[in-house]
């Protein structure tokens, strides 16, 4: 059970932000594992020799992989303090990468990466340290919230012009060796910060079927869950094409490998200018009415990669998706939060988050098989539209079930 931190050390304090500072940089770090197959997708492909939707899998298992260990290491973070997982992943992380260097066939790649790299690795530097950081802070929950969340997002904009230039210096299998030590190095110091277990949290009562008293959608756990889960893998298996396969789409206009990198890197690096723009937004018009907002802007933009394919082009719209859809992932971790009881909040910022993953995980996959089938990607942006909408429907259904119970309560 956590146990109340010394004076000045508790919600809201200088220390809280330090700690949110050392989880952002950790989240950066331990986010290697999403983007750097991306980047070296082509590289790998190309070495053994496989269609593009073979190609995909090892994304697809890390993805996977990082879905189910969120769910494995929020648990151990309840338990034990957010510290456990992170010193487990950090140690798996660069382990898998020194492994996955020296693999002979794309089985093995994947295998590696899924087990290592996502299982036990990356994932625990984002649902278990965004689940920490909502226990520290109150007042700006939403902000401090999406700005941890936000280290998926750096590490998106940091990392795949470096394994870029790695990869095109010293080939993909000197590189992978590069991070894994780097990882090693960098992440350990950081963890220490994370010693101290949280501050004591009010004790939750329950009501008549299971929801929490005072949650604003009234809705038991278990219900919120399972909707949350529907929404994160509908809107995610439309942010994957573009996310997942825009170094190969690029490949394939003729633009070269460094240039889809850029690509990658500016729509990350908006994605969290967006994520910290919808935090302050979340803070003021509330959870669920952020996710709605934030799902219908990343359908328009996601349908704007129909109409353009020119060189600048590209690069202004991978900005300005980038732009619009970084706010929906964090508003899950603030529902879950607002709603559940706090020493189940690990496991289950974890379920909400892996589910997002497992949608990241599917649309790659269904991106590389519509290509495979219809050679080109037209069809995957028209079937990600197609899923946005079912998280846009989940999201509406939320606002209006809590106006109807803020007008009740006032009546």
């Amino acid at each position: 059970m956590p146990v109340t931190t010394r004076a000045g050390d508790g919600v809201d304090s200088r220390y809280a932000w330090m700690r949110l500072a050392a989880a952002v940089s950790l989240s950066t770090l331990g986010g290697v594992g999403l983007w750097s197959i991306v980047v070296a997708l082509p590289a790998v492909q190309a070495e053994f020799g496989t269609a593009r939707a073979d190609a995909s899998l090892p994304y697809t298992l890390t993805t996977l992989g990082f879905a189910v260990g969120g769910v494995l290491m929020g648990r151990l973070a309840d338990r034990f303090g957010v510290i456990a997982p992170v010193l487990l992943g950090t140690v798996c992380l660069a382990l898998g990468y020194v492994l996955s260097s020296r693999a002979g066939s794309m089985t093995q790649f994947a295998v590696i990466h899924g087990a290592l790299i996502g299982l036990l690795g990356s994932c625990a530097t984002f649902g278990p340290v965004v689940a920490d950081t909502s226990l520290w802070f109150r007042r700006r929950r939403g902000f401090a919230v999406s700005l941890a969340a936000s280290g998926n997002y750096f590490a998106g904009a940091v990392w795949p012009p470096l394994v870029q230039a790695g990869i095109a210096e010293y080939g993909w299998r000197q590189t992978h060796v590069v991070i894994g030590i780097a990882c090693l190095c960098l992440m350990l110091p950081l963890a220490l910060v994370l010693r101290r277990p949280a501050p004591r949290q009010e004790a939750p009562v329950a009501m008549a079927g299971g929801a929490v008293a005072g949650a604003p959608l009234g809705l038991a756990p278990n219900a919120l869950q399972t909707l949350l889960a529907i929404a994160g893998i509908a809107c995610c298996i439309a942010m994957a094409m573009p996310q997942v396969h825009i170094v190969a789409y690029c490949v394939d206009l003729g633009y070269g490998p460094a240039r889809g990198a850029e690509m990658l890197s500016v729509m990350l690096a908006f994605g969290v200018i967006s994520r910290l723009s919808f935090g302050a937004i979340l803070d003021r018009i509330g959870s669920v009415a952020t996710l709605l907002l934030s799902a219908s802007l990343q359908a328009v933009a996601l349908a704007l990669f129909l109409p353009f394919d020119g060189l600048v082009s590209l690069y202004a719209v991978s900005a300005v998706f980038g732009l619009f859809q970084g706010g929906i992932v964090s508003t899950y971790a603030v529902i879950v939060r607002e709603n559940v009881p706090a020493r189940e909040v690990g496991v289950r910022v974890g379920i909400a988050l892996s589910a997002t993953l497992i949608g990241m995980a599917i649309g790659g996959w269904m991106s590389g098989l519509a290509f495979d089938l219809t050679g080109s990607y037209r069809a995957a942006v028209v079937n990600g539209i197609a899923w946005n909408a079912v998280t846009i429907a989940i999201a509406a259904w939320l606002v209006l079930r809590r106006r109807a119970r803020e007008r009740v309560a006032y009546a």
